[in-house]
């Protein structure tokens, strides 16, 4: 609980300090080094750890949504795919599909999450979405992974971006495969 406490503690100081305009740093989540010192466009970084990926959420409705919305389309379970908002709805399943029944199953129902979100980056948004991150100037590093074979159970909905000479794609997985996207460097 003390470190709860501690950590509550500090994203206080941390916000008061940024809200100040004192202080510019990026949020790492899973470690406590970055890139930060060599890349100053990062604004949300997950940790290095070359097996593990960040989940998108599962919706069973698609929302109204802001360009650049990206998540697992559960809207028919036994189909689910990849999807990213951009003035309509994009499949980056490469229209491969999944069954996610069981993994829907487990997740919860009947939530109202209301106007409640995540801004970083910014104090305010207009755009809807649970995490929203806001800058003209930077941006997410996804989790880097030298293969999708090193993701051990991958979850439904999850993205990785494989860091391997010859090879630098982003992936995501719908629940039954990884698509690809990008090309070889």
């Amino acid at each position: 609980m003390k470190k709860f406490k501690n950590t509550i503690l500090a994203i206080a100081v941390f916000g008061l300090v940024s809200a100040a305009g004192v202080l510019q740093a990026q949020v790492i989540i899973g470690d406590d080094t970055g890139t930060a010192a060599n890349k100053t466009s990062v604004l949300l970084e997950f940790a290095n750890t070359g097996d593990r990926g960040i989940i998108l959420p599962a919706v069973r409705t698609l929302p109204a949504a802001t360009p650049g919305t990206i998540l697992l389309d559960a809207t028919d379970p036994a189909q689910a795919k990849v999807v990213l908002y951009n003035g309509g709805w994009v499949d980056l399943s490469s229209e491969n599909t999944a069954d996610v029944t069981a993994f829907m199953a487990t997740q919860p129902t009947g939530i109202t999450e209301g106007t409640a979100k995540t801004v970083m980056g910014a104090t305010s948004s207009s755009a809807d979405g649970v995490l929203v991150l806001e800058s003209t100037t930077k941006a997410m590093v996804l989790p880097h992974v030298a293969t999708t074979d090193d993701v051990i159970n991958p979850a439904p909905g999850m993205m990785v971006y494989v860091n391997q000479p010859g090879s630098k794609k982003l992936a995501v997985f719908n629940g039954g495969s990884w698509t690809f996207w990008g090309a070889a460097d």
